[in-house]
């Protein structure tokens, strides 16, 4: 497999060290620049994964507003960080780039602890809008600032969720001076390269044309003619008629909001161009770019879903080192996807419902067979929490499969439009826990935490694939909530299409139960295996401890821990999430409650905020791996036989 790329396969990119040196090249020179770019991003993250199509695809946009904006001044706001790399490279993290997504390098996305280039964490879609918004009335309000530039950058799919649209709104209704770039890589541009639209873009964007206009538009406006009111108006007519002559609706036509394109996003020339003539406008703008995702590698051009976030790949061959599952265990995600598929072939009222993330949930499976059975709603976790909500309220059974992280977009709808009518829905809870590389923007730490405090919910974590089967059959005949979380990654058993059956709400089991023990861990999911470990490199040297699978965390199995309150001198809980709220506070709590005076060491993550890096390391670092579990069980003066 080809290595990290040579230096010398890219000159120009080797003499941009800022976005200052990037302003001394000539306009001709950005293709080439462009070009290297992708050289580099396709040679390092071929052996350094991350996410590569949307960043392949990002480039041009990327170069262009360096190339006019006056960075780290005037202000880039990004939408997720998928598609920031190039600024990466750009802004002084060149050398650092094979570091990204690693333990004490630099981080996959924006994060303003990074770089003064980075205003503002990216880690989730749809806030990019709102928070440049912010920033622009902010700068509009302080003197010596109010000639500051600042860009929201959105994707198209980012747009179509509720936060982008309120900012949106927002932005229409108040003075601001943002300008909005539409990353639009889902959206043909053939059909608009007629020559009445072209000649209509570069009007619309040319300074005499806008010089001419707001003229016009200052004697207007001192004769008393044009009011606000009158203003919104004619933006909303001119932005109809552009639509009418371009014979493409969008979506900013009923909104004050000046809107210039669709233009090609990969011609870097034709995209600094544009932007040199509308930088200066007064009041907000949308510039649509159009852009293919894995823009300069065929591959991924081909499939772009694939390579959202490939892993290693041959960057000559195109072939990627995923490691496939012959023999394997199956990843959490396919055992949710498969069992729920058959869960709806033996049972109508079953329905299944994702935001924007069907092959990541594997709820693709259902799509593909029962399409009229399953929903991808987009990225709209409130809005596919309600619509699941109402599925419910009219007798069906809906699982809604969400990663962890995002689901707390969704709380208010969890708690309104679910908890309170104890609606049967399924919350299928992927990526809880420690994710890894993506880093703290999305890990799932928090989710027994904000879910444990609200009425009606119950919530199980399964150490392995037949418990998450039966979780997800008992499910059928809970009638109220559930939430089943479930890590990323691979499960436990190769061979793990077991029959299910219901199981009990609330009752944990055994797994090793000796005399002499002085010590229960206490596990929560699949931190069930680094506890096992521990058990038995302990038994080496001596030291017995029992281990219980709790799998509920509401209800609590209370009959359970009463027996081991009275059977043992010290317990260890350990759950992959915040310790602060989670199952080891709720084992604290009962046993307060009730009066049992023991012992208690909670392993998890703790107060503060976790970083990227492999989830061994990160659990090693946070203390819940298997040695953390060891250290834990030997701080007990009781523990020897």
């Amino acid at each position: 497999m080809k290595s990290i790329i040579d230096d010398a396969s890219t000159p120009l990119l080797n003499s941009v060290n800022s976005p200052s040196d990037l302003r001394k090249l000539e306009l001709e020179q950005l293709p080439k620049l462009c070009e290297e770019i992708r050289e580099f991003l396709i040679s390092h993250l071929s052996v350094n994964p991350g996410h590569f199509a949307s960043s392949m695809g990002a480039v041009d946009i990327i170069v262009a507003l360096h190339y006019v904006f006056n960075t780290p001044d005037d202000r880039l706001v990004w939408d997720v960080g998928h598609q920031a790399y190039a600024h990466k490279i750009l802004t002084g993290r060149r050398d650092a780039f094979a570091t990204q997504r690693t333990l004490g390098g630099i981080s996959g996305f924006p994060n303003p602890m990074e770089s003064p280039y980075d205003t503002f964490v990216a880690g989730h879609a749809g806030n990019s809008i709102s928070a440049a918004l912010g920033m622009a009335i902010a700068d509009m309000a302080t003197p010596g600032a109010e000639k500051r530039k600042t860009v929201a950058i959105v994707g198209d799919a980012s747009i179509s969720g509720g936060l982008a649209f309120e900012g949106l709104n927002n932005a229409s209704n108040n003075p601001n001076n943002l300008l909005i770039i539409l990353n639009d890589n889902d959206m043909s541009i053939d059909g608009n390269v007629g020559a009445l639209h072209s000649y209509l873009s570069d009007l619309t964007t040319s300074a005499g044309y806008n010089r001419l206009r707001n003229k016009m538009a200052g004697y207007f406006r001192r004769k008393g003619i044009l009011t606000e009111q009158r203003k919104r108006a004619i933006i909303r007519f001119n932005n109809s008629i552009k639509s009418l002559i371009s014979r493409k609706q969008n979506i900013f036509e009923g909104l004050n909001i000046r809107y210039f394109g669709p233009f090609d996003g990969h011609d870097v020339i034709k995209i600094v161009k544009v932007l040199q003539e509308i930088k200066d406008m007064e009041g907000p703008r949308i510039l649509h770019l159009c852009t293919v995702k894995g823009k300069g590698y065929q591959k991924a051009e081909e499939n772009p879903t694939v390579w959202h976030a490939p892993g290693k790949f041959d960057p000559e061959t195109g072939e990627r080192f995923c490691g496939g599952s012959d023999g394997n265990p199956p990843l959490w995600q396919e055992v949710f996807g498969e069992t729920l598929t058959e869960l709806a072939k033996a049972d109508d009222r079953v329905m299944g419902i994702t935001a924007a993330m069907p092959t990541g949930t594997s709820l693709c499976n259902l799509l593909n067979e029962m399409p009229r059975r399953a929903f991808d709603v987009g990225i709209s976790e409130g809005h596919a929490v309600t619509f699941a909500g109402g599925l419910a309220a009219a007798g069906k059974r809906p699982f809604v499969a969400i990663y962890s992280s995002f689901l707390q977009r969704a709380y208010d709808n969890i708690i309104h439009d679910v908890a309170i009518q104890g609606l049967p829905v399924t919350f299928c809870i992927d990526r809880a826990g420690i994710v890894g590389e993506d880093g703290v923007t999305h890990h799932g730490l928090f989710d027994i935490a904000y879910l444990r405090c609200v009425p009606l919910i119950n919530i199980a974590c399964p150490a392995d694939e037949e418990t998450m089967r039966n979780l997800m059959h008992t499910a059928l005949s809970l009638d109220a909530p559930l939430a089943i979380r479930y890590p990323r990654g691979r499960a436990t058993t190769p061979d793990w299409k077991s029959p299910m059956k219901d199981i009990s709400p609330g009752k944990g089991r055994p797994v090793i139960k000796r005399d002499g023990a002085k010590t229960a861990i206490l596990t929560l999911g699949p931190v069930l295996a680094s506890a096992r470990e521990a058990v038995s490199r302990l038994d080496a040297e001596g030291i017995l401890a029992d281990i219980y699978d709790m799998i509920w965390v509401k209800p609590l199995d209370t009959a359970l821990l009463t027996e081991i309150a009275g059977r043992y001198d010290h317990i260890v809980t350990v759950e992959d999430g915040a310790v602060i709220g989670g199952f080891g506070s709720a084992v604290n709590d009962f046993l307060k409650e009730n009066g049992f005076v023991i012992a208690v060491t909670n392993l998890g993550v703790r107060d503060e905020w976790i970083g990227h890096g492999a989830v061994d390391e990160l659990k090693s670092i946070c203390g819940y791996d298997t040695d953390g579990i060891m250290k834990a069980v030997t701080r007990n003066p009781k523990n020897s036989i």
